[in-house]
């Protein structure tokens, strides 16, 4: 979608099979802590991420929603539409439009098949640890470190930085307001509780996102005006009031 040149030895079939058994663990892990449909919050996310699934060229996923009473500042859509939010990232996202940058940010994971890309680079890392063991070379936590600092740092933050342009554009044509995004990262940055440095991080630092999110932003007003966002959020309210009537009855 960016043009990004990348390497990919996983195929969608793997992928999805991998994603299924993730799936199956944080279930496991999570299931208890899981909020009814029927919740304030759950809605919250179900409804802003029906918006961004509509405009994600993947509406034939089976997607699930879940979100998790926990404190953890965290959101992230596994392949094959899995979504999962937990709820101490909900103060920060604000409102909905905030909650848009966080789960179009995701959801673009999962269209450039991130997931695919980093599974492949770990084909990669593991041949070339043989390659050094079988040279008789000590494998250690420097070259474990070396490893990663050489290849799956710099991957992790280009797709990092391939999602926010992604999910920005998602934002915007789901009719969001994708300016929302610049406050949202200073919010994030705000409460990190300890900063990494960005060469030993696997995102970008909240400036720098903020910085990129300023040179895409006439790109994602360009997206939104193209996007008959009058017509569709009026169909979206109507939607809304017509499923708050059934649900008390009349």
């Amino acid at each position: 979608m960016t043009g990004r040149r990348r390497f990919m030895a996983i195929s969608p079939e793997a992928e999805a099979d991998i994603a299924k058994q993730a799936y199956q663990a944080v279930m496991q892990e999570y299931g208890n802590s899981m909020l009814p449909a029927s919740d304030p919050r759950t809605k919250l996310v179900m409804r802003v991420m029906k918006r961004i699934i509509a405009v994600s060229g993947m509406t034939d996923l089976n997607w699930e929603v879940h979100v998790i009473e926990s404190p953890e500042k965290n959101a992230f859509v596994s392949p094959g539409g899995k979504v999962f939010v937990f709820t101490g990232i909900l103060p920060i996202a604000k409102n909905e439009d905030g909650l848009a940058v966080v789960l179009g940010h995701e959801t673009a994971h999962q269209i450039a098949r991130h997931t695919a890309e980093k599974l492949s680079l770990g084909v990669i890392i593991s041949a070339l640890r043989f390659a050094v063991f079988f040279a008789g070379l000590d494998i250690g936590p420097l070259t474990n470190s070396f490893f990663q600092f050489l290849m799956d740092l710099p991957n992790s933050r280009k797709c990092e930085s391939e999602a926010d342009h992604i999910g920005l554009l998602l934002t915007a044509q789901a009719c969001f307001n994708p300016q929302e995004a610049i406050p949202l990262w200073q919010r994030m940055e705000a409460a990190e509780a300890v900063g990494v440095p960005q060469f030993l991080s696997t995102h970008p630092t909240p400036k720098n996102r903020i910085q990129q999110m300023q040179e895409w932003m006439h790109e994602a007003e360009e997206k939104r005006a193209n996007s008959n966002c009058t017509q569709q959020l009026g169909g979206w309210a109507d939607q809304f009031r017509k499923t708050q009537r059934y649900a008390r009855g009349f």
